[in-house]
């Protein structure tokens, strides 16, 4: 029996392994593939998932990551470069290096990771309370489970717990390419792709582009023929065709702003996209799965060390409440923004007056995004930090 059952091998179920291992207790964590494996992702990391992985310890100097500077806006004809602030930095990895590297990472700090089993079902004592998982090869009991298996997670939905109606949902789709862009420093996003999405060029530093598009599900477009629509008038000298792809194009589900909850039930915590932990507004989703992943990590080993039944119980029901304090209000704006979106008219003229006036940018990366704020706060930085904290979390 462990102390801690954390099922899912990606960011936020590593990370969490991780965190919980390093305070002493016994934590189990499952995989239902081997490493390495594909995820369909960005590859992009903002400063605020840098923040996280330097807390995990995580060696960023090594060879196979890239370093960038800042993010691209383009769109109705026009560009905007904003940099990182303060000297903070990005980083791209592909999802296939970064999430065995924090898996092995869990793993050094005392975690013991059983890679090929999959969760099948939870365990419930008479109660109904949950106590362990089930596997096809056996059962393993633990005093708590960590739901990190993703965006259908198999836990949450044989416990009732499914994505809620009112919250959006959207879709990503990504391709690699060999690409002379390979080592731009900016993070580029495109906004002139409707309906209601973007598109974005992230180099990789090893000769090759992550490319892709994002938008909400409600738009009901094919994937492919989008990205092939938005990748077809770009310059040929990006090379971004199918004859310089390295791979299929692949395409994934991103549940957003919280829709799924409550994210603790009796004995198990959700983390990262089995709670539904991406940004409305920007489709980010590594860095919000790491912070919760901590969190979570710092609640049950709180919980753990109280004496009685019932003071342990209690402080595992704060964690929705801590999840919410943190970014609730964020992604209350980000879904009130994806709604205005839905409308390609709408989405033009905000892409238009916003790359105009880069303080109106700054303001919404600011508030909608968790862009980075400056030591020195400018006035958009303030303006944002107002709207955040008078939004309720929800």
């Amino acid at each position: 029996m462990a102390d801690v059952i954390v099922v899912g091998a990606g960011p936020a179920g590593s990370a969490a392994a991780c965190h919980l291992a390093r305070a002493g207790l016994d934590v189990l964590l499952l995989e239902k593939t081997a490493f390495p494996r594909e995820k369909v992702c960005g590859d992009g990391l903002t400063p605020r998932a840098v923040h996280e992985l330097m807390t995990l310890g995580i060696d960023l100097t090594t060879p196979g990551w890239f370093r960038t500077e800042g993010i691209r806006l383009t769109g109705a004809g026009r560009t905007l470069e904003l940099p990182w602030p303060d000297g903070a930095f990005g980083l791209t990895r592909t999802r296939a290096d970064l999430d065995e590297l924090l898996a092995r990472n869990a793993v050094a700090a005392g975690a013991t990771l059983l890679e090929n089993t999959k969760a099948t079902a939870p365990l419930l004592d008479h109660t109904n309370r949950v106590i362990g998982v089930r596997t096809p090869t056996s059962d393993h009991h633990a005093a708590l489970v960590v739901a990190a298996d993703g965006a259908s997670s198999r836990l949450a939905v044989a416990l009732g717990l499914r994505p809620r109606a009112n919250r959006p949902i959207g879709v990503a789709a990504r391709r690699y390419y060999r690409s002379p862009r390979h080592d731009d420093a900016h993070l580029e996003i495109d906004f002139d792709l409707a309906p209601a999405g973007y598109g974005w060029i992230f180099g990789m530093g090893d000769g090759t582009c992550n490319v892709g598009v994002a938008f909400l599900r409600t738009a009901h477009a094919d994937y492919r023929r989008l990205l092939d629509q938005w990748l077809a008038p770009l310059p040929p000298e990006w090379a971004l065709t199918p004859a310089n792809a390295t791979g299929p194009v692949r395409g994934a589900a991103l549940p957003m702003g919280f829709s799924r909850q409550p994210h603790y039930v009796p004995g198990l915590l959700l983390t990262g996209d089995s709670g539904g932990m991406i940004n409305p507004s920007t489709g980010e989703g590594i860095a919000y799965a790491l912070q919760a992943a901590r969190l979570a990590a710092d609640t049950i080993t709180t919980a753990l060390s109280r004496p009685t039944p019932g003071q342990r119980e209690r402080t595992l029901y704060g964690y929705p409440s801590t999840l919410k304090q943190a970014h609730g209000s964020t992604f209350t704006l980000g879904r009130a923004f994806t709604a205005a979106l839905e409308h390609p008219s709408v989405m033009r003229l905000a892409t238009r007056q916003a790359l105009a006036h880069p303080s109106l940018t700054h303001f919404a990366l600011k508030a909608l995004g968790d862009f980075p704020t400056p030591t020195t706060p400018r006035l958009p930085d303030r303006l944002a930090a107002a709207l955040t904290k008078i939004t309720p979390p929800s």
